[in-house]
């Protein structure tokens, strides 16, 4: 079966494209279907589900990729991912190129993995969960400046938030141990990438079994200069720092952020924050974090021939 948010970024003129590559590579569908609001998908998914269908291609972003997670898990289904969204982080951490052509590719040549889901409060997410300024920038991430834009959706509402953005104290228990701190954001990754490309960590991967976090310190609180313009700046300046290395993987190596690895954590914090979870506001702290390890089952790309 097929399905595709017709309201992300790609979504609409997508449609008729994948009906074509899917034909042209010998997939056969089932059904196919064309849907704006996510409670139509669910209950899409569940006849389908019920009927039989053990095979779904999902074409949208990572909150529609979300929004279907919860029908999955749990099923021995698999999942083929079409990357029609803004961030697409679930698909890069899979290894599927950003067109259709080659998603479908993928998908044809049938190649599959099981890989990790991670668990906010009991609710699964794939890529990443964030407190502070990733939040806060999807707050600003609406549906309407996602068409307006595009691909500098993310960048431009960063910009925006970035002048109003207050540190916030963190509690955070790991596997080994427990840390305070005040920060400007939390990450804890699933997989490798959040924010439309940018890494948890350089060697995070979907099918470790590990959550991988980082922090990014507010230097304002440890110059005691926090809600002081002259504080705001140096949040700013550390801020701006790090996104420029988040990319590569470098940030970790920044003296203000702080690398975590731990198949569980628990976060509490103040004042407390919203969790923003794969581009969707899911709840506020306190919050578990967890992993479901080797829950859903995916096409990726064949892992690349062994030279001796």
């Amino acid at each position: 079966m097929l399905i595709v948010n017709s309201k992300c970024r790609m979504g609409h003129e997508a449609f008729p494209a994948t009906l074509a590559a899917l034909e042209a590579r010998g997939i056969p569908l089932a059904s196919s279907h064309q849907l704006s609001r996510h409670k139509r998908m669910d209950q899409v998914l569940r006849e389908a589900l019920e009927s039989g269908v053990r095979r779904i291609i999902i074409g949208g972003g990572d909150g529609t990729l979300n929004n279907a997670l919860q029908h999955l898990l749990g099923r021995e289904v698999t999942l083929g991912v079409l990357p029609l969204g803004t961030g697409n982080d679930f698909a890069r951490s899979l290894g599927i190129p950003p067109t259709l052509e080659a998603a479908c590719d993928i998908i044809a040549a049938g190649y599959t993995a099981r890989v990790d889901v991670g668990l906010a409060n009991g609710r699964p997410f794939l890529n990443a969960a964030s407190l502070g300024l990733a939040s806060a920038i999807a707050r600003r991430l609406t549906p309407r400046l996602k068409r307006r834009v595009g691909k500098l959706a993310y960048p431009v509402a960063a910009a925006a938030e970035l002048w109003e953005h207050q540190p916030f104290h963190v509690r955070m228990v790991t596997d080994s141990g427990e840390m305070e701190a005040e920060v400007l954001q939390l990450v804890v990754g699933n997989g490798r990438y959040h924010g439309a490309g940018n890494m948890v960590t350089p060697d995070a991967t979907i099918d470790d079994h590990r959550l991988d976090a980082y922090t990014i310190a507010a230097p304002s609180a440890e110059s005691g200069r926090e809600g002081t313009g002259l504080g705001h700046v140096q949040d700013l300046s550390t801020l701006a720092r790090v996104a420029l290395s988040l990319r590569r993987g470098e940030h970790v190596a920044h003296p203000a952020v702080t690398a975590v690895r731990s198949a569980h954590l628990y976060v509490d914090a103040q004042p407390p924050q919203d969790i923003n979870a794969d581009g969707e506001l899911i709840g506020h702290t306190p919050v578990r974090f967890e992993l479901a390890s080797a829950a859903l089952r995916v096409y990726v790309p064949a892992p690349a021939p062994t030279t001796h």
